[in-house]
């Protein structure tokens, strides 16, 4: 198992939580709220500004490789309140040259002038919430458009933007296998270079929860869901747009460098409404979050400068157990090395050996750990024995 750690930096980041949706969807569990009258943009802006000029106090002297605009729906944020926090962001970091800098959409706030302005504010990625291709799905789902509108949006995005991508669910409820085949090939005609393809499952105190415990809602069982997991996969191999992590796939090249930074365990600042954060400071590596609520959140960054409810130094072992989670779901896997750079401990080698016996992992040759094909439908079970 040797391999030699080199030196390697994933990247600095910064991500903005935009917490406002036209409506909650009864699947999500993500910081969203739904707000009778218009919000106060110019408001959360100086909040947004003071809770950035807080973290580069904090991390000081980076170079942002990305930044993630995510929500909630931030493409309800006018592009003026954007570009403002992207002249905020570039005020206190370099940019790097290129930096990646992505936008959550959903298909009903798309408006061609609308994402001119986000282009001209410095957006070059968006990301869109289309979840499903049919319109039947779509309302089951809570979603407000069309499939016309989310493919019309798609079209958009791409004459808009150099890089775009949207998201599906499957192992929806009713959902055959031969069905999902059908509308992943349909995608796969429209989709740019990357596709976010999640697997449904319920999560706790959503409207789908208490549907599912009254009865009201059923998932395809764990042989169906296996199915549309494999289905899924060879489809998107043959495309060429393999799984580069879990639910993730893309062309070369066409990888979300947002997202990598967080999974290959890097450095990034959060702002805005339940935010978190991962930054290296003086003390060591930092856990930050922020307070959930939007207007309880505005209220403490407008007193207090932040709005962090946590700010906790992490041990060793926490760092390690962190850096598997994020790691293993990678295609490419992780360094062991950098693992025992984290800890200041190997990995179990009886569990390692275990778990390639089993078929879950492999010892690339480069000294990687990865998990296989077979192991990713079970990737919790298989970092949980990994950190035991």
């Amino acid at each position: 198992m040797a391999s030699r750690l080199k030196p390697f930096d994933p990247g600095f980041a910064v991500y903005v939580h935009w917490p406002f949706c036209l409506s909650k969807c009864p699947y999500c569990d993500f910081n969203s709220h739904v707000r009778a009258k218009p919000v106060d943009e110019k408001r959360y802006v100086a909040a947004f500004r003071a809770e950035l000029a807080h973290r580069a106090a904090l991390a000081p002297g980076r170079t942002v490789s990305s930044v993630f605009f995510g929500g909630g729906t931030p493409s309800l944020m006018a592009p003026a309140t954007v570009a403002a926090i992207l002249e905020s962001i570039a005020s206190h970091w370099s940019m790097a040259p290129g930096a990646e800098i992505t936008l959550e959409a959903n298909p009903t706030s798309v408006e061609a002038e609308r994402f001119r302005g986000y282009r001209a504010a410095g957006v070059n990625r968006v990301s869109l919430g289309v979840q499903a291709m049919n319109d039947p799905d779509l309302k089951a789902l809570g979603r407000l458009h069309t499939a016309e509108e989310a493919m019309r949006a798609v079209e958009v995005a791409a004459s808009v933007f150099d890089r775009a991508s949207f998201d599906l669910i499957y192992a929806r409820p009713g959902q055959s296998v031969q069905a999902w085949r059908a509308e992943l090939t349909e995608a796969l005609r429209r989709a740019p270079e990357h596709l976010s393809l999640y697997q449904l499952t319920i999560e706790p105190d959503t409207m789908f929860e208490r549907l599912r415990d009254a009865g009201r809602l059923t998932l395809p069982d764990t042989e169906t869901g296996r199915q549309l997991w494999d289905a899924t996969q060879e489809l998107m191999e043959r495309a060429g747009m393999p799984a580069y992590e879990v639910s993730n796939h893309a062309r070369p090249g066409g990888e979300s460098r947002h997202n990598l930074i967080y999974w290959r365990y890097g450095e990034y600042a959060g702002v805005g409404p339940g935010a978190h954060g991962r930054l290296l400071t003086p003390r060591g590596r930092v856990a930050h979050s922020t307070e959930k609520h939007p207007e309880m959140w505005l209220t403490v960054v407008e007193a207090d400068g932040h709005g962090l409810v946590e700010n906790d130094l992490l041990s060793n072992e926490e760092q390690g157990d962190e850096f598997l989670l994020m790691g293993l779901r990678l295609a490419e896997g992780i360094d062991p090395l950098r693992y025992e750079k984290l800890t200041g401990k190997s990995l179990d080698a009886g569990r390692i050996a275990s778990l390639r016996d089993d078929g879950m992992i492999e010892i690339a040759a480069d000294g990687f750990l990865r998990v296989t094909s077979e192991g990713f439908p079970v990737l919790d079970a298989v970092v949980a024995d990994l950190a035991a």
